[in-house]
């Protein structure tokens, strides 16, 4: 069986029950738990799907998208994310993702993302009202840990903020709009 979608997530138990779903739906699927075993799967199998994590083990998968286009230029990747931000959104979109999802998504989601030529939609409403100081920071605080590539440290740094007060803001869900 060829898998044609490659399913790259560190959660062991979330990445198994999305290759046996995406597999049941008629998408044969593999997945892989780290960078390493990700861009081996692709280079074997070329797969046409790539369902990212964003965070692998403290690593960037934004970082993953060039080389993963590079195996596979047609290939369609949705990026997957339990710390959406509108700043990691956009940067996955300009290295080539289709389609920025936060978690918890539906399967059904994922595969509309997959089909969907419109381009993104983040699914994020447009407000009249401006965002709340906490969301601000909490979107700048994404945009200097994805300019550091992940880097904890040296995020704190760039913030003037201790690491362990950084660890805390970042264990938190991110604030509503």
């Amino acid at each position: 069986m060829t898998a044609q979608t490659l399913i790259i997530d560190d959660d062991p138990s979330f990445n198994a029950i999305l290759v046996r779903t995406m597999t049941r739906r008629g998408f044969p699927a593999q997945g892989a738990l780290n960078v390493e075993a990700a861009l081996s799967i692709a280079r074997e199998l070329r797969p046409q799907q790539i369902v990212l994590d964003l965070n692998l083990n403290g690593s960037s998968g934004l970082a993953l998208i060039p080389e993963l286009l590079a195996i596979n230029p047609d290939c369609r990747i949705v990026v997957l994310t339990g710390y959406a931000s509108i700043a990691t959104a956009v940067d996955a979109v300009k290295l080539g993702a289709v389609q920025y999802l936060a978690k918890p998504v539906e399967i059904d989601a994922i595969l509309a993302a997959f089909e969907d030529d419109d381009g993104p939609d983040f699914g994020l409403p447009v407000s009249e009202e401006p965002l709340s100081v906490d969301r601000m920071e909490w979107e700048h605080i994404q945009r200097i840990l994805n300019e550091n590539e992940g880097n904890i440290s040296a995020t704190a740094r760039a913030l003037k903020m201790h690491r362990r007060t950084l660890q805390r803001k970042l264990s938190k869900r991110p604030v509503k709009t």
